[in-house]
This record gives structure tokens, sequence and C-alpha cells, in this order.
């Protein structure tokens, strides 16, 4: 890689040395730098690349991206051969070094990128499911994993860094892939993790406060804020016209624009005639599509959120010319690990897992779940350790105002005693009238739920979904609840 030509492209400044030095490698982490590598000192929450820069010069980098004004190591002195560029935010220089350095992927390929509070992760895995049947080949960045043909990663963040942003999307065109979608976060917009990648379409699902607190956003309107930084990015945005937020979502884009929705008559596409379907441990919903489109849509997945899920979806493969049979023989099939995954265990109740582990996701989850009308709705769940006590309360409060039934379990623990947190949970449904129990062990907690299963209930377990482990001390132990149900069944069959 040139550094001239990038600093070309964004007229940022080189302080000493010469542009037109040869780039080896980009590196954000000191301890990859070496002989011809630019280095980015990245300014983090725990750790300042600035300070390891004395590592880096000695390591035998070509050159290092520094940030305007940053106070650098004292009596630091960069080699005369040295290339030093000075920017006004190195995690923007990142990205935009990341992107040449891989040779700008997001401009071979269209890039869809999805933000919103919920939804991400389901609609990307419908989008990705309709595109599939149609003949694309798509790769997937998201909460659960990246998937680049039939490489599975495990994802650490929802949104990751812009240089593993670039990675994937250079290696999903060196494996065939022809489209990318993308789960885009709110702290990704914040830091600049996807700049310079020019989204084919952009979509806001919905906005509800969330992520607020240290290391997070300020405040609401800094989150709203940050989620409508992607349609300043988009050649196309797609909205949810019904979401209370659209408007201020909408302001500074600079997309056109198209919309969705299940209220708002008027919008580009909607939904009619919803009808939730209900049966022996199956739950779904079919509608018609109204607007611009007309034809029935039969999902395995229940509630009105999945009718939001699937009417993004339509509207982005509508841009890729999807035909409805290709449309509705897809989603029909689209699975998402985790989110509302049935689990068949019996013929006269529901067994599902669900990821919802704050507040929010959970009183979402239940209400959509109240609409199937069950004899109980029984809900297990725990809470995380060493995260703000508060969300235990809110958990707490909420199943039991709105579940016949709590079983309350361990989550992951991490660092704190499962009682303690099973103490606070319990605080919570305290403020209710809510019927719960308490059994510490998740396994014998699901068996519990299972065994006293009666016919006509739902039983969701919540809190782990996609997660297949248990974290305990600082050390993962395998723990899939899938595995979990099936040893159950397993065991109960020899007895």
């Amino acid at each position: 890689m040139q550094l001239e030509k990038l600093l070309e492209r964004l007229a940022w400044t080189c302080v000493q040395g010469n542009t037109d030095c040869d780039i080896k490698d980009v590196v954000y982490d000191s301890r990859r730098a070496g002989e011809g590598s630019l280095f980015i000192a990245i300014a983090g929450a725990v750790s300042d690349g600035h300070s390891y820069l004395p590592q880096v010069i000695s390591a035998g980098a070509a050159a290092v991206m520094v940030e305007e004004g940053h106070p650098l190591p004292e009596g630091l002195a960069f080699p005369e051969e040295m290339t030093v560029v000075s920017v006004p935010d190195t995690r923007v220089g990142l990205a935009y070094a990341s992107a040449a350095w891989f040779g700008y992927p997001a401009e071979e390929i269209p890039v869809i990128g999805i933000t919103g509070t919920k939804g991400k992760t389901t609609t990307t895995y419908m989008v990705r499911s309709i595109l599939e049947n149609a003949g694309y080949r798509v790769g997937l960045i998201g909460t659960i994993e990246a998937v680049i043909g039939e490489k599975h990663i495990p994802a650490a963040n929802t949104t990751p860094e812009s240089y593993m942003i670039q990675k994937d999307l250079r290696e999903m065109i060196e494996a065939g892939m022809n489209c990318a979608v993308m789960e885009v976060s709110s702290q990704a917009l914040m830091l600049h993790r996807t700049d310079g990648i020019p989204f084919e379409i952009g979509v806001f699902t919905n906005l509800e406060a969330d992520h607020i607190g240290p290391a997070e956003h300020k405040d609401f309107a800094d989150y709203l804020h940050c989620k409508s930084l992607l349609f300043r990015q988009c050649r196309t945005g797609i909205f949810n016209a019904d979401d209370p937020h659209f408007e201020e979502i909408l302001a500074g884009h600079t997309c056109e624009v198209e919309t969705y929705g299940i209220h708002k008559k008027d919008a580009d596409l909607t939904a009619e005639n919803i009808e939730h379907v209900h049966e022996p441990g199956y739950l779904g919903v079919r509608f018609t599509l109204g607007g611009k489109l007309h034809f029935p849509v039969d999902l395995d997945i229940p509630g009105e959120f999945s009718v939001y899920n699937a009417l993004t979806a339509i509207a982005i493969c509508e841009h890729f010319r999807i035909g409805e049979a290709d449309i509705v023989r897809a989603l029909k099939e689209a699975r998402v690990r985790g989110r509302i995954e049935m689990v068949p265990v019996s013929d006269s109740f529901t067994l599902m897992i669900d990821y919802a582990h704050n507040a929010m996701a959970l009183k979402s989850l239940l209400s959509t779940l109240r609409d199937y009308h069950p004899k109980r709705l029984v809900c297990v769940f725990g809470c995380g350790g060493n995260r703000a006590r508060s969300r235990r309360f809110e958990m707490g409060e909420v199943s039991g105002s709105m579940a016949d039934l709590t079983v309350i379990t361990s989550d992951n623990p991490r660092f704190e005693e499962p009682e303690a947190i099973i103490a606070d949970i319990r605080e919570g449904i305290s403020r209710t009238d809510g019927a719960f129990v308490e059994i510490p062990d998740r396994k014998e907690a699901i068996a519990w739920a299972i065994h006293n299963g009666q016919p006509g209930d739902i039983i969701v377990l919540a809190g782990k979904g996609h997660e297949d482990y248990q974290e305990i001390r600082g050390k993962k132990y395998p723990m899939d609840e899938r595995v979990l149900i099936r040893e159950i069944l397993e065991e109960d069959a020899v007895r």
C-alpha cells in the first residue's frame, strides 16, 4: 500500500518523513508492529496506543499515525527516517487505512448495514436466507458470528473493529461472495468502525433507550445521533415508519428514503391481516404484504416484531430483484440461533430459547408470547455477574409481572456468587405478585421446567440464546442449552 495515495485521498497531514513509503502492514496493536508497518495509535478506554510508540519505533515500523494534539510519551523522539502522520481522530484513520490496505472491498460488492435497538440479528439472517435462495452468495457480520462461505467465526462484538470488517469483506470477495450484510451497532458508528464503507443500503429497525452509561453513550440523544450516522453514508435508507423516533433518525440523512410499517398505512411496504398461529409445540405468524408488493407470507417465528423483521428483509431484497417465490420460501425457512428458537420436546407445550438478557428485551419477548394465549407463560432466566445490579431488579420485575411462573437460575455469574445475583432478581420479583421458584443450577432449572410443563404452556429459556458457555471466575465452561435439553431428554428415556 502506498501511504502517499491514502493521504492524497483524505487530505491528511504528514508532519515528518516521506509519504511515498511502501507500507507492508497496518497494525493498531503495538505487539504486531514490525519492519515496514504502519502503526495507528488508538486512545482506547483501557489503554492508549500513543504510550506504546517507543516499542513501535524499536520494532522498526516505517510509519505511525497519531492523533492531533494528543500527548506523546515524555522525551519521545521519532527517528528521522520514520514517517509520522497526524490526523484529527485515529479511529477514523484506522478505518480508512484499513479500507486502503485491503483494497477498498466495499466498493466491489454491495454492503447492507442494519442498525436499531432490536431486530438486527434476525433481519441479517432473513436477508441472507432470501438472497441465497435466489442464488446470491452472501457474507454476514453480526452479533453471533461472521459467516464467510462455509467458514463461521464466533463474534466478540456486534460490529468488529474497522480493520477486521475490511479484512472480512476482502475475504468474502476472495471466497466468491457477491454481497455482504452486517449489523451496525451504535458503538461501531460512534467509534468510526464503519467509516469509509459506502453502504448500498442502510436500515433502521427501531429505537429504545439502551447502551447508555459509562463507556457507552452519555445519554439517549447521543445514542440516537450515532444511529442516525448510518444514513449519511448509504445510498438508500430503509426506515421503520412506525417507530416514534423515525423523524429524528431521518434528520441529516443524505440517502434515498424508503419506509415500511404495520400501522403507517402510507408506508412503501406494509403488513395486513396479521394472524398468530399457535399449534402444539409451534408458534408462527402469517400476514399479507401491502403497499408496493402484494402476496401472503408465513413465518415459523412468532410475534409482531417478526413481521417487522420480515418487512425489513423484503424491502432490502426487492432491490436485488428477488421474486415472490424465493422470498416466500426463504422466509419460511429462516432460522436464527438463540432468537425465539423453538426446541421440540413435547407435543403438549412449547419450549424455546431466546437471547433476551435485559428488561427491555424480556418485556418485548413476553409481551409477544402473551399474544398466543398460553395456558401458562413460564420464564427461566438468570442475570450476568459483574454487570449493573439494576438489570436484575428490572428483569425480575418484568418476569414477575408478565410470566405466570418464573424459574430463577444462574446465567454467567463471572466473579459474583450466583446466590447473590438470584437474591437481587428475587427482590425485583417481590415487587409483583408473580410466582417463582429458585434453582441455581441451570440444567436442573431447565429439567424442572420441562418436567413440570403443562398442556398449552409456553416455556422460554431467556438470556443465553446463542451462547454455548457459562462464564465462572474468569473461565468459560461449555454449556449449550440445546445440549442440556438433549441430555435431560436422554436421561428421562433411560429411567
